[in-house]
């Protein structure tokens, strides 16, 4: 096998500034006719984000270790834990990109009015989705210190866990009548 005789062009990666090692150009499919091209969208995708998420689902759902019998149960288990590691890797990557952006886009109302419970240490009004997305990495161990990093995917992970214990506890506590 050879080369091939068509030189397709190169394109800039749109989110090759934010990846760290991400590829910065990569080809793009040679297009026939005007129609087309309009109604065609680019995929905006870095080989590093696939491998983050693919990273994902193998640390934080450990999908290898369940021993579940048939190949139908395997099949429900992993759409669940990728819908679980698209919404850790979305609230992650949304967290650096859009800080000033609004909290509900990576949690809930509900979650919200619980996450200002535990960690009521925001500045009257600062209501960003950077602020909430680490008060959630509080759950899970990050520190929040002023020269420390943006919080991981295994960070928010585990805070994730912890938010979903915290929001199932509240659930109970105010649908059960008490103890005794």
């Amino acid at each position: 096998m050879g080369t091939s005789p068509i030189a397709l062009p190169i394109e800039i990666c749109p989110l090759a500034g934010r990846c760290a090692a991400a590829p910065t150009l990569r080809p793009t499919p040679p297009r026939q006719d005007k129609l087309r091209r309009a109604h065609q969208t680019k995929p905006v995708v870095c080989d590093q984000a696939i491998e983050v998420f693919h990273h994902i689902l193998k640390t934080g759902c450990r999908a290898e270790h369940a021993r579940l019998r048939t190949a139908e149960r395997l099949v429900k288990l992993i759409a669940v834990y990728c819908i679980l590691a698209w919404r850790v890797f979305w609230t992650t990557m949304i967290g650096r990109s859009a800080p000033k952006a609004d909290p509900h886009l990576a949690v809930t109302n509900h979650e919200i009015a619980l996450l200002d419970r535990p960690v009521p240490d925001l500045p009257a009004g600062e209501r960003s989705l950077f602020a909430y997305v680490v008060k959630v990495a509080r759950l899970g161990g990050y520190l929040a210190r002023s020269r420390d990093p943006p919080p991981g995917n295994l960070v928010i992970w585990r805070s994730f866990a912890r938010l979903a214990d915290i929001t199932l506890g509240a659930t109970l506590a105010q649908t059960s009548p008490g103890c005794g």
